[in-house]
């Protein structure tokens, strides 16, 4: 099967013109071609869409408008077309194509000296008419016969495509492997983001934020009638805003709530939400669990003592529960990230509600998140409620994380471009990330909405960040959403940015390696790239994480990208 860009196309109603001839050119096309989707170019006041393009090493390049319906040229040579019932003049496909060809090389020979060298092999376009019969001894001034398929020609649509490249491509040589793998950089890197990729993805965040609304506000009315409740969903189905919309309901009403988590950036996220909220609508505690008991009175302890932060602090949070008056206990608890939780914390935050056997408790959680190895289980016995939608993510993000999710999840975001992976050893992906950053900036992406994830060794600037300016404004600096990011997937559970570079520079536990890559490559909602050894990253994620990549773009970058 040829490369695929995108690797899973959706075809809108009425495109199923398009969608047959792309299925035969996959089907027929040989492993080393490529085969591109909805290319839009602009130069000036002109604006072309290249339906389909084919890049063929050993043969050169084939521009391909698809008219679907019955398509006719009548004797004044306007074209029509008939479909659904209806009928209507077209634009002259022919033209189109043409045109649409020679934005394509003026693009490519703009671009320097590698593209103008793709710009210069042999590059024919075509008209392909699926559902309409063409009668061979047919032409045109401006189209041969053998520059058309028809419907009886979509079984050898790829040898219809390799003659018209022989027979009518212009440029004085064939295209090569390297300049194929040039064609895919520049188009699948550079075309489509310049023109519409920005916008879609600002657009899929609105829908994903009013889907995620939606879905919360009915779960929580379910959730009205359960005193307690385990909800799970693998990445990027909603857990944060349900639980988040639980707590300001069961706050709302009049009860005293806790809505804790383990991350300090979920937590922080937490407080910032938390106080746009009017007062009423406002839990009594947002933030750490162990945050809870310092608060009321326990020493602080080092970052580096395990001992005070996986036991003794847990077990003052019960102790000092025992001794407060009534009215600073809770109603009711929410959990997010319930994952992260030990065994031996569960007792002791139930000893925060006034009602420890009966008060409200509801945790949030995805087990295929557990990047920590603790292992705990809450206290809940009632069967979980399952969260199957993920809403976060575009198509292609969303089935690649589905294929190493603990628990099935049916994609609802919009298609979105290939996941890209920059195949580098782990020793050198974090230089690499840098320039993949800049790469994506250059493209006209938003600082803001670009973070760097680490699996392994921090980033520098991670480093540097947080020893400046200590956490609070480490996070405070993310939420702003004013520049580029650099974390640890430790870190980042709960939380999102439209791009990510996933820089995969090794593991700290390699027992955990799954998790916490399934945990990097699903905070990205509308782009992701994969800067380190991909075959580690295949072995890690499974056959099914390995089918899903085989339809990612190789990508390279840079330093001197613009």
């Amino acid at each position: 099967m040829p490369r695929l860009f995108p690797p899973d196309p959706d075809f809108p109603d009425g495109f199923h013109g398009e969608r047959a001839v792309w299925e035969a050119l996959r089907d027929q096309l040989p492993d080393e071609a490529v085969l591109f989707r909805s290319i839009p170019l602009i130069e000036g006041a002109k604006e072309r869409e290249i339906d389909l393009l084919v890049a063929w090493p050993g043969a050169g390049i084939a521009v391909i408008e698809v008219k679907g319906g019955n398509v006719w040229k009548d004797d004044a040579g306007a074209w029509h077309v008939s479909s659904g019932g209806g009928e209507r003049r077209i634009e002259d496909p022919a033209e189109q194509v043409q045109d649409a060809r020679h934005l394509l090389q003026s693009y490519l020979r703009r671009r320097g000296s590698g593209p103008a060298a793709v710009a210069s092999s042999r590059t024919a376009h075509l008209v392909a008419l699926p559902f309409t019969e063409v009668p061979q001894d047919w032409s045109a001034p401006n189209l041969a016969r053998t520059m058309v398929v028809d419907r009886h020609e979509l079984g050898h649509v790829a040898a219809r495509v390799l003659h018209a490249i022989d027979a009518h491509g212009a440029g004085h040589k064939p295209l090569s492997a390297v300049e194929a793998q040039i064609l895919v950089d520049v188009v699948a890197s550079s075309l489509p983001r310049q023109v519409d990729s920005i916008a879609r993805a600002a657009e899929q965040r609105a829908v994903v934020e009013q889907l995620t609304r939606d879905q919360a506000h009915l779960l929580t009315q379910f959730l009205s009638h359960q005193s307690r409740a385990r909800v799970i969903g693998g990445a990027g189905t909603g857990k944060t805003w349900v639980a988040t919309a639980q707590a300001r309901r069961l706050a709302r009403s009049g009860r005293r709530v806790a809505l804790v988590c383990y991350s300090r950036g979920l937590g922080r996220f937490f407080e910032r939400l938390v106080a746009t909220w009017p007062a009423r609508d406002r839990p009594a505690y947002v933030g750490l669990f162990h945050d809870l008991p310092i608060r009321w009175g326990a020493e602080p302890g080092a970052d580096d003592d395990s001992d005070y932060w996986e036991r003794r602090l847990p077990e003052q949070l019960g102790t000092l529960a025992a001794t407060r008056p009534a009215g600073e206990l809770f109603d009711a608890v929410v959990v997010d990230e319930a994952q992260d939780f030990s065994d031996i914390w569960w007792p002791n935050l139930l000893q925060c509600l006034r009602d420890p056997e009966r008060g409200g408790l509801y945790v949030f959680l995805d087990d295929g998140q557990r990047v920590f190895p603790r292992n705990g289980h809450d206290p809940i016995e009632l069967p979980p409620f399952q969260l199957e939608e993920n809403l976060r993510n575009t198509k292609q993000i969303a089935q690649l994380i589905g294929s190493m999710s603990q628990v099935a999840m049916r994609p609802r975001g919009a298609p979105g471009e290939p996941v890209r992976v920059v195949d580098v050893v782990p020793e050198e992906a974090v230089e690499v990330a840098d320039d993949a950053v800049e790469a994506l900036l250059g493209e006209g992406w938003d600082p803001g909405h670009v973070a760097l994830l680490t699996t392994g060794r921090r980033h520098p600037e991670q480093r540097h960040s947080v020893e400046l300016a200590g956490y609070q404004e480490y996070w405070d600096d993310f939420l702003a959403g004013e520049d580029v990011f650099y974390g640890h997937v430790l870190g980042f559970k709960g939380l999102e940015r439209p791009v990510v570079v996933l820089c995969v520079n090794g593991f700290r536990d390699l027992e955990r390696a799954r998790e916490i890559l399934y945990t990097g490559l699903s905070r990205a909602s509308s782009l992701l790239v994969v800067v380190g050894p991909r075959a580690l990253v295949e072995e890690i994620g499974g056959e099914g994480a390995r089918r899903r990549l085989a339809g990612a773009q190789q990508w390279t970058v840079t330093a001197d990208v613009p």
